[in-house]
């Protein structure tokens, strides 16, 4: 992602959060925060790459902070369920046409759309850079790399749902939460993790083939280019 691009995002959360912080009344003012924590490991990532930081006990510093946050990206996922606090059906068992329902599910969904999805190419980018620094570029690891992840922030969004254990937490009172998260590993539990990862995988996949098929495109022009280029110069040449 180019410089370009990661200011754009930049300028746009922090106009969402400020525009939210207004407008986003009870029982929907959680999204400011949940927006906020969903955006913290996308800034993350955008301070890693194959050769920064220099010093590999830093790199590996920024990548757990990356990991401990990300979970708040796909818990957005999870936020949907919050629709149904403005009853939007009617007697009838159909949708109503009221502009409350629709402001508010369109808040809802602009902060999901924009975590959910940077969320998953900071996913890529996180696995694709450890890949490329540490195991030589390897799809097949790199592959790997991400199911780890993307169950271990599927164990996140549990424990932030269900157990209501805020990331913050683990710098405040590690010592409090250790217990419980040694408990909760229970048969409910294991297949919440697996459906939540099985979304995760099939989001993420999405992502990476439209990411991917507009590298290649990009590749083949400029490849394209640098020929017709290059025939170019020989035939002035001659």
């Amino acid at each position: 992602m180019t410089g370009h691009a990661r200011w754009q995002i930049r300028l746009f959360v922090v106009l969402w959060l400020l525009f939210l912080w207004q407008f986003a009344h009870e029982p929907f003012n959680f999204l400011v925060l949940n927006t906020f924590l969903g955006y913290l490991p996308i800034e993350i990532s955008f301070h890693l790459s194959p050769e920064r930081p220099r010093s590999g006990v830093l790199f590996w510093l920024v990548v757990l902070l990356w990991l401990v946050f990300y979970p708040n990206a796909p818990y957005l996922l999870t936020d949907l369920f919050h629709l149904s606090l403005l009853n939007p059906y009617g007697v009838d068992g159909l949708l109503q046409l009221n502009l409350h329902v629709w402001i508010y599910f369109t808040y809802l969904l602009i902060s999901v759309l924009f975590c959910v999805i940077l969320g998953f190419w900071s996913l890529n980018y996180v696995a694709n850079t450890i890949t490329q620094r540490y195991l030589r570029g390897n799809s097949w690891l790199q592959s790997g790399l991400v199911l780890l992840l993307t169950f271990l922030s599927s164990v996140g969004i549990y424990v932030g749902r269900f157990m209501r254990i805020h990331t913050v937490y683990l710098f405040i009172s590690p010592e409090l939460i250790t217990s419980r998260l040694l408990h909760m590993w229970t048969p409910t539990m294991l297949v919440f993790v697996g459906l939540m990862t099985l979304i995760q995988l099939i989001a993420y996949w999405l992502v990476y083939l439209a990411y991917h098929s507009q590298m290649a495109n990009e590749q083949g022009i400029n490849r394209d280019k640098s020929l017709k280029d290059n025939l170019e110069q020989h035939d002035q040449q001659k």
